[in-house]
């Protein structure tokens, strides 16, 4: 049985009980009334129901018993004639109401089963007053939109990571076609220099997607984090790459501990530090503060507009094009960072620097 029919006999049945009832009420009131009067009225002592009066043939002398008895069959007759209507249109009226109030039901229905991945940018944009319905209208549009952003995303994602993954195949099938071709032993160490080059990105590549995967699935432990040694051991790492590239890092931590992966957190502050570094300019600065608002990176170099400061957080999005075409690292840099503020509950934000460069904060609980 259909949600409309169920509500037809639910409502339909209320409304004929209901009536029933007050009109019982009425009629055992309207029978008290009318005994009364008919008590209050004079009859002829002899009068037979039978007998018709000498002037009028056409009337009759009737007693009391059977004039009450006359009211109240005429009584009952309105009575059912009523009830068969009430009921009739009690039903009629519920099964025509109930389907104005399940139409909108129906066009979300009708939405869902035409969706498929070719048509999710259809919508339900249902119109009127602001009630549960057009509440839930809404929210299956706004789930359409997380939808469609999602799929968006994943199918840039996939092109984007097999664009990567196919590069240093490519470029390692043509150093090995052309090494062969000519097999000296200079050449063939040049071949080598440049698999090997090629390897190690892909290895990174790898991992990053790896770390990436780990980080937007959540953590399965937590213990606590000494975050202040995480950033002193991290910046340590990193100096000798900040020396070759004239870049200053400076620090400022208190201590502060976390609940978390430390392996993760040890990558996101990674990230942070090797991205400050290395997308400057010979002489700048790097600058990492730890507190207990929470872990900000900044830096100076080259000019981010604001439009696409959140656009860099996406996988393989960088400032110079949508894909890397450098063997120092695959765009996934601020993705993993973001995955794993995630995991660990926090919030990650970044602002552009207007005489260039990115700051980056991170607040975890």
């Amino acid at each position: 049985m259909t949600v409309r029919a169920r509500m037809t006999l639910l409502y339909g049945g209320l409304f004929t009980v209901i009536t029933l009832g007050v009109l019982g009420a009425v009629l055992w009131i309207q029978k008290r009334i009318v005994d009364d009067k008919v008590q209050d009225v004079t009859f002829p002592a002899d009068s037979d129901p039978m007998v018709f009066t000498p002037n009028d043939p056409r009337k009759r002398v009737v007693g009391p018993e059977h004039l009450q008895e006359s009211l109240a069959g005429s009584q009952r007759l309105v009575i059912l004639a009523a009830i068969v209507v009430i009921v009739v249109l009690a039903f009629a009226v519920s099964w025509w109401l109930t389907g104005r109030l399940l139409r909108p039901l129906h066009r979300i229905t009708g939405t869902a089963r035409r969706l498929s991945l070719s048509t999710l940018h259809e919508r339900i944009a249902l119109d009127g007053p602001q009630d549960e319905l057009k509440q839930l209208a809404d929210t299956f549009d706004a789930m359409l939109d997380r939808l469609e952003r999602a799929l968006a995303s994943q199918r840039r994602f996939v092109a984007n990571a097999s664009h990567e993954l196919r590069t240093p195949l490519a470029v390692q099938r043509t150093a090995i076609e052309v090494g062969l071709a000519d097999p000296s032993p200079e050449r063939l160490a040049v071949v080598r220099d440049e698999m090997l080059r090629n390897t190690h990105r892909s290895e990174r590549l790898i991992e990053g997607l790896l770390v990436l995967a780990q980080g937007e699935r959540g953590l399965d432990v937590r213990a606590p984090v000494d975050l202040e040694a995480v950033v002193e051991q991290v910046v340590d790492d990193h100096l000798p790459l900040a020396e070759r590239g004239k870049v200053a890092v400076k620090t400022a931590t208190e201590p502060v501990t976390v609940t978390g992966d430390e392996v993760l957190l040890t990558r996101m502050v990674a990230n942070l530090v090797q991205n400050a570094i290395r997308h400057n300019h010979s002489g700048g600065h790097v600058v990492v503060e730890l507190s207990g608002g929470g872990l900000v990176v900044r830096n100076t170099g080259p000019i981010v507009p604001p439009g696409v400061v959140d656009e860099l957080f996406e996988p393989f999005r960088r400032l110079a094009g949508e894909r890397t075409g450098s063997s120092d690292g695959a765009g996934l840099g601020l993705s993993i960072v973001t995955a794993i503020v995630h995991a660990h509950d926090g919030a990650v934000r970044a602002t552009a620097d207007p005489d260039g460069g990115l700051s980056v904060a991170v607040a975890l609980t």
